[in-house]
């Protein structure tokens, strides 16, 4: 489990193409201190597990299916990302319970700046507005935001500037692909409601 709380801006070292999955190296020498075989990291809000692990670099594989349902088949070398580590039992949670199990992208369409901030208006798929309100959390290329405004097709955000000069967002323009991952309470609520509360329990008798 993550919190959305980027640890480091890390770069795409190589991509090897496989028969069906991709092989990534990348370099963070925050998130790979101490990195063990099997060990979780979170790449733009994917969680993906540590195949080999080299000083400040490690490998990930990426099936097929995680690279058509997130945006890391775009990455290249030299690709700038979004890494963190899974928080420890006991950790702060400083951002909101994060999965990194992306539900969807979607597209920048706009940045508005500010003196101290800068709006960003981002593309939201339609299976998933119903997850995303006002003042909630979804989690964009990873990071934990907290929603400005939402409409049936987009969402807004505030960046700081401590995001903007620590993440990908903070270089990203209209029409670059983000990772999105609504949260996963909306997703339980929404399942209770759908099936009801569970059936009473018939009295015991003695």
């Amino acid at each position: 489990m993550f919190t959305g709380i980027v640890e480091e801006l890390g770069e795409v070292v190589a991509v090897e193409e496989l028969a069906d999955a991709s092989r990534f190296r990348l370099r963070g020498p925050v998130v790979t201190e101490g990195a063990r075989h099997g060990d979780s990291i979170a790449v733009n809000g994917v969680c993906l597990t540590v195949v080999e692990h080299e000083g400040a670099e490690f490998t990930a594989d990426v099936m097929a299916e995680t690279l058509k349902r997130s945006s890391l088949g775009a990455l290249a070398p030299g690709s700038r990302v979004n890494l963190e580590r899974p928080t420890p039992v006991g950790g702060r949670l400083g951002g909101h319970l994060v999965q990194g199990h992306v539900d969807g992208t979607g597209t920048i369409l706009r940045r508005e700046p500010s003196e101290h901030w800068e709006l960003v208006t981002v593309s939201l798929p339609g299976d998933l507005a119903r997850y995303v309100v006002e003042k909630g959390s979804i989690t964009v290329d990873g990071i934990s935001l907290t929603v400005v405004e939402a409409t049936d097709d987009t969402f807004s955000v505030s960046l700081i500037p401590t995001t903007l000069a620590l993440t990908t967002l903070g270089h990203k323009q209209p029409g670059a692909p983000v990772n999105l991952e609504v949260d996963v309470l909306a997703k339980y609520v929404e399942r209770m409601l759908r099936y009801g509360t569970a059936p009473e329990q018939p009295a015991q008798e003695g």
